[in-house]
Parts: C-alpha cells; structure tokens; sequence
C-alpha cells in the first residue's frame, strides 16, 4: 500500500497550525513550525519573539534548536520541517547550516520569503546544502491566520 506523502504533509502541517495558534493566545504573530524524524514530532515551536524579546526567535529557529537537542546533532539530517509561512532569510540560513533536507510550507511570504517568493536560498546550488521545499500546504489557512491577526492589531491601532 502506498502512502500519500500529501496527507502527510497536510497532518504535519495542521501540528504546525496548532503551534501557530499558541503564538496567536500569547499575542504574537500566529507562525507555527514542527520538525519530523522518520514520522515523529521532535520539536514544535511557536514565534516568541515579544515574549522573549529576541529578534531571533522565529518558530524555525525554535524548533531547530530543540531538534538539534533531540538528535544530539547540529545535522538534522532525515528530518522535515514544516512550517505555516515561508522562511525568511534567517530562518532559510539556519535551515540550510542544519542541513534539513526537507522544508514544507503553508503560505508564501509576499515581504520576506526566501524559498521562492523574494529569494531562493533553500535551493541555490551554489550553497553547501540544497534542500527539497514544498509550499502551498494548507496555504489559505495558514495565511487566513496571519490576515485576521493583524487586522485585528491595525484596528486595535498596534503595529
């Protein structure tokens, strides 16, 4: 029997989904990410970035640094990543030094996507680690999401 790889994406993503949710409860933007080894969530994370007051604290570079931690290895070679927008130049760096070999991802980042909508980081050969990236997985959700969150803060009158 084959497996669909869509409805696997789509299940890790909606575990994404739920990660974003949280980021949405604690007032920060609603992006959620999951890293899969051989079929099993290793990290999950959510942005943090008001709460711990770091610009680094992206959901991918979250859920890096605890996968990296789960695998004992900064290599996180067989993994996927999911995650609900498109990475943006950092995050698609840190992803590339971990060498993750698979990024999915729900909506494209119009202002600072770097899998394909500005940049293409993630599958520029002339980097030491090309990685296989899907976008588009559960797309309206994830950017409906997003939407909703800052029409609420515009009329709330916060950035």
């Amino acid at each position: 029997m084959k497996i669909d790889e869509n409805l696997i994406d789509e299940h890790f993503m909606r575990e994404a989904i739920l990660e974003a949710r949280y980021a949405e409860r604690e007032d920060e933007v609603p992006i959620g990410a999951v890293i899969v080894y051989r079929g099993e969530i290793i990290a999950r994370a959510h942005n943090q970035r008001e709460q711990l007051k770091d610009p680094t604290a992206h959901a991918e570079m979250i859920a890096i640094t605890q996968a990296a931690a789960s695998m004992v290895s900064w290599r996180l070679e067989e993994c996927t990543l999911y995650v609900t927008l498109e990475p943006c130049p950092m995050c698609a760096g840190a992803i590339v030094q971990a060498r993750v070999p698979r990024v999915v991802y729900g909506a494209s980042d119009p202002k600072a996507g770097a899998v394909e909508t500005l940049f293409n980081l993630l599958n520029d050969s002339r980097l030491n680690h090309v990685c296989e990236t899907k976008g588009g997985v559960l797309a309206q959700e994830c950017a409906g999401m997003l939407s909703e969150f800052f029409q609420r803060k515009r009329r709330m009158g916060k950035k």
